[in-house]
This record gives C-alpha cells, structure tokens and sequence, in this order.
C-alpha cells in the first residue's frame, strides 16, 4: 500500500531545503518568513538557525506557537506545534552545513546565532502522485467532466 502517513511526512520534509516559518507577532499578527532547514533525520522537530535578535526569536521567546509549511510542484506539507529557542554550540556544530555556512560565514560560534526548534505536534499534507502530468491530467479531467478535483492524497499526522 505504500508509505504510511508518518513515512510521507518525513519523506517530505528531506525533500524539502526551505519552509516558510510561522509565528505570532505582536498585536496577534501571523508573520511568515522563509527559513533554510537543517539537514537532519525528522523525528517530529525542526531545526533552524537564526539571530538572537530576530522578530520571530522574540515571538517564540514570548510563547507564540509555530507553524513550518513546505511546498513543491506536487506536494505541500504543514507542520504544526510549540517552539523554542536554543543557544548551543555543540548542537549547532552537529547540524551545521551549506545552507548555514551561507548565512553565518563566521561559524557554529557566529555571536547571536541560536538555534530555532519547531516541535511538531501535527502536520497535514497533500500530495499529487504521479507528478506534475498527472497533476496537470486530473484538472484537464475534472474540469471536462465537470467533477470537483480530489486534490490527491490528503492526511493528517499526529506527531
């Protein structure tokens, strides 16, 4: 039967080198910004690194919840759950990679550099199998037939 629900979540997110990190801001105002993901085994938490005097490190340090959505051309992925804020050298010397080096030329011990940890509590996804043709076939087809377009797989996953 294929992948279980858990599996394509996890299958999604390593395909995936961006999100779109969602927090809370001030006045109650949901703010997204695009966030490179850290190269690690998902196992429920995201991994992100940012400056410690960054809007969205204020928001999480003030409680806001936190949302990670993902999108390619025939999946999209939102993950849903709590986030902290980590000042840890060792664990940022662990995850490190290109897409950090990019952003922090100094290093793990760049000053002010945090880790941002979204733990995931539930993610919903869609997925088009088959790719873009059979994507782009399923709309030529329900738009002929006049019947609504399923969308794909769609589930939600507790994590």
């Amino acid at each position: 039967m294929g992948d279980s629900p858990r599996e394509k979540v996890v299958e999604l997110v390593k395909d995936s080198r961006f999100a779109m990190l969602t927090t809370v801001g001030e006045g109650g105002a949901l703010v997204s910004r695009p966030m490179a993901v850290q190269d690690v085994e998902f196992d429920g938490d995201l991994y992100f690194f940012a400056d410690a005097d960054s809007h969205k490190v204020h928001e999480i340090q003030a409680g806001s919840p936190a949302n990670a959505s993902f999108s390619n051309a025939t999946s999209w992925l939102s993950i849903s759950g709590s986030a902290e804020v980590v000042r840890d050298t060792a664990k940022a010397k662990e995850l490190w990679g290109p897409s950090a080096e990019a952003w922090y030329p100094d290093g793990p011990e760049t000053p002010n550099l945090v880790i941002v940890v979204v733990h995931g509590q539930t993610a919903e996804y869609w997925d088009s199998p088959g790719g873009r043709i059979a994507t782009a076939l399923s709309l030529a087809k329900s738009k002929l037939t006049g019947e609504r377009y399923d969308g794909g797989e769609n589930a939600t996953v507790a994590l």
